[in-house]
């Protein structure tokens, strides 16, 4: 058996996926799929002997689907839908000056109905009358071509999707008029040949394709995150052979392989160093801000940053055995796994085209069965085919395929304008059930980056004069604790002072002399060593909080304590209380040192806090809670993060975070702000009421229009729909679903 994923051309609606999976699992030799219609990915399990992927591209093939297959060089499915969208775009441009028309001529018509205005010249309705099919004609022929296919595909194969109602009403109401014109004089005793539905099927393919360019262009950046990571991998090794250093490229490097890396090089494989030091950015791996030193014996990651100095390493593990190729496969995974959410509308499709066929069928025969007996066959055939029409006007699918995407539209720009970017419409639904997130500790509850967060002085110098002191120090120390002093002098604006006889003490920190004074900086060690006295449980206590202190003293005396640490954002305390107030369990899950984990966890008020994580056990913990039934969002800013984002039932990325992290993520928080958070969730409640609002109200129009267009009503009251009315009620019933939809944004989150 092989488990293979595909990437899938043709997808135009989420019950595509539906479609393709109960195709593709009727093939011999299929065990299990998962088509993916975020992703447009199918991840598929067969067996080899049996079948082949050519022959399960065949399979869909007729369907209007293709599997992409022996494509690793590039992403043909993205640029096939970068023309579309383009291509898209121009002919939404090109329905501009036709929907302005066909707005015009109904609006005008209906108001001549109801004897508002008078009835247009002979001259303009003579003109309207022939230039309306050419304008029709171009529409549904050349922008809504996917409708005719998605009909068409129904009528051969049974296959019905959203693109098959769209299909549906538009030809009908298209012929319909069609041959109003065309046989004039032959139907005008049988039936009424003044009202044609030519602007009806305009309006309705310009709405939808309108919808549907919104889509596309919010999911076109969907396998963006793989190709962050891909981009994290270096290209070539500086290998050392037969004594000679020789640059080669990476799927050359061998298992025990020696490599050199220089100064802000990228470690391309994994490794064990052999010799040297230096310090590691390896935030990529466990998010955490601060470089790792690392010296001989020690393992380092590919795709990590060496920031200073320069080793050289014995390769441990070369391609896809990268602890970097193994995040990029979870990834894959992850995002290729089916989605639990197809939008109701497309649910309903499949039986709603054969209903609404068969229920107009019903109509027009029982008018000519019972209704010639009554009214004679030229007044029975003429009220059926009035009904038949009618009823497929009516339930015509405008209002039904826009209640979604005028939804997601409004909540997805009420969410910009709040800082809260969503990707695609499923996250934002799915983003109501969440009852568990699950947060990174750093860049997502804390700032990300080491900094002061306290001083202690002990001499009569103002805090500004320490900092000066200690920043003058540390600015020629390599160690990124000392960047955090002098970014600090740097934001305050003090001055660096002048030093001489500077010295860097390995492993303990630096010394120097300013005005004639010699200062020293740097760990316990280093005062102990000075033999100074000092208050080492207090310190014991803040390292045990994940805090690092930085001494300054001169040989007499201590001056001054300052703690390093990585603080706690001001909103996330705030943020998790609120998270509670709508009944949201919050787990954090990082790669930290335990006891610092437990501390802020406690500071911040964490339900449950999980520590010293690598990124699978996160990808893991997700699983694990899904298990247990939960629906599960997680929050995280890193590369390490990326997995685990991707899994998550809804992954969320701060702003301030990684490419990649934000890649993998469905809502992206601006500026790292976790209190947008709740509001996120908010946004998704309310934007979900309204789409089902929508729904009701489309499926409402429906339910009662289509027995009066049918003339069930008309034995007993008279009442027989004419589908100028049918087309006022389709009219109206797409102005209350847009209404309703604008309506959310006077909403507060």
């Amino acid at each position: 058996m092989i488990k293979q994923t595909f990437q899938i051309k043709g997808m135009h609606c989420a019950s595509c996926a539906g479609i393709i999976e109960k195709t593709l699992k009727k093939t011999e030799g299929v065990e299990s799929v998962e088509v993916n219609y975020t992703t447009e990915n199918a991840l598929l399990n067969f067996d080899d002997t049996k079948t082949t992927p050519e022959n399960l591209s065949k399979k869909i093939e007729v369907l209007g689907y293709s599997l992409v297959i022996n494509d690793k060089n590039s992403n043909p499915v993205k640029n096939e839908k970068l023309l579309e969208l383009k291509d898209m775009k121009n002919k939404l441009l090109s329905l501009i000056p036709i929907v302005l028309i066909s707005i015009f001529i109904m609006t005008s018509d209906m108001l001549a109905q109801f004897k508002i205005i008078s009835d247009m010249s002979y001259f303009w309705s003579e003109f309207f009358h022939h230039l309306l099919p050419i304008l029709a004609t171009y529409t549904l022929f050349v922008v809504g071509k996917p409708y005719l296919l998605g009909l068409y595909h129904f009528l051969r194969y049974g296959k019905a999707n959203m693109d098959t109602l769209i299909g549906l009403g538009t030809s009908v109401a298209f012929i319909y008029s069609f041959a109003i014109g065309a046989f004039e004089e032959t139907l005008r005793p049988f039936i009424n040949v003044e009202q044609s539905y030519f602007d009806v099927a305009i309006v309705v393919i310009a709405f939808i394709t309108l919808g549907k360019y919104l889509e596309m262009r919010s999911k076109i950046k969907t396998g963006d995150a793989i190709e962050k990571l891909l981009n994290l991998q270096a290209k070539t090794a500086l290998v050392i052979r037969n004594g000679q250093e020789v640059e080669i490229p990476i799927d050359q490097v061998l298992h025990g392989d020696l490599i050199i890396i220089k100064p802000a090089g990228k470690i391309p494989v994994d490794g064990i160093v052999v010799e040297g030091n230096s310090y590691i950015d390896e935030g990529m791996v466990t998010g955490e801000p601060m470089p790792v030193s690392k010296s001989m014996g020690d393992t380092v990651i590919a795709g990590t940053i060496n920031t200073s100095g320069s080793f050289t390493f014995k390769v441990t593990k070369v391609g896809s055995e990268t602890m970097l190729s193994q995040i990029i496969k979870m990834v894959e995974n992850a995002q290729g796994s089916k989605a639990p959410i197809q939008a109701l509308a497309d649910k309903i499709s499949s039986i709603f085209v054969p209903i609404i066929l068969a229920l107009s069928f019903v109509s027009l025969g029982l008018w000519l069965i019972i209704g010639t007996q009554y009214l004679g066959f030229s007044q029975a055939l003429s009220f059926g085919l009035v009904s038949f029409v009618s009823i497929l006007v009516i339930a015509c699918p405008c209002a039904l395929g826009l209640a979604t995407p005028t939804a997601i539209i409004v909540g997805v720009g009420k969410g910009a304008k709040e800082g809260i970017l969503v990707k695609d419409a499923a996250t934002l639904e799915k983003l109501h059930k969440v009852n568990v997130v699950v947060v990174d500790k750093t860049g997502t509850l804390t700032r990300g980056k080491p900094e002061i967060v306290s001083i202690q002085n002990f001499s009569n110098k103002s805090e500004n004069e320490v900092i000066s002191i200690i920043a003058t120090l540390e600015n020629k120390s390599e160690h990124p604790i000392a960047h955090a002093i002098v970014t600090k002098a740097k934001e305050k604006n003090i001055n660096l002072l002048v030093m001489e006889n500077f010295e860097a003490i390995k492993g303990k920190g630096v010394s120097g002399t300013i005005s004639n004074t010699e200062y020293f900086a740097g760990s316990v060690k280093m005062i102990e060593d000075l033999k100074l006295p000092f208050d080492t449980k207090l310190i014991e206590k803040e390292t045990i909080e994940g805090k690092t202190p930085i001494i300054l003293a001169t040989k007499e005396k201590i001056i001054s304590i300052i703690m390093i640490a990585d603080a706690i954002k001001d909103e996330a305390v705030e943020a998790i209380k609120n998270l509670h107030k709508i009944g949201v369990r919050v787990v954090m899950l990082t790669g930290d040192n335990k006891n610092t984990a437990e501390h802020i966890g406690k500071l911040i008020g964490i339900d449950e806090v999980i520590a010293e994580v690598l990124p699978e056990d996160k990808l893991n913990k997700i699983k694990e809670l899904q298990k247990e039934g939960f629906i599960v969002a997680m929050a995280g800013d890193g590369v390490n993060d990326a997995p685990a984002l991707a899994q998550a039932d809804v992954g969320i990325a701060m702003g301030t975070g990684t490419d990649v992290a934000i890649e993998s993520a469905g809502i992206t928080l601006l500026h790292g702000d976790i209190s947008k958070l709740v509001m996120a969730i908010k946004l998704s409640k309310i934007t979900m009421r309204g789409i089902k609002q929508n729904l009701f109200w489309a499926f409402f129009y429906n339910v009662v229009g289509i027995p009066l267009a049918g003339g069930l009503f008309y034995p007993i009251f008279g009442w027989l729909l004419s589908p100028v009315f049918a087309g006022l009620a389709m009219a109206f019933s797409s102005v209350s679903v847009v209404g309703n939809s604008l309506r959310l944004k006077t909403k507060k989150i």
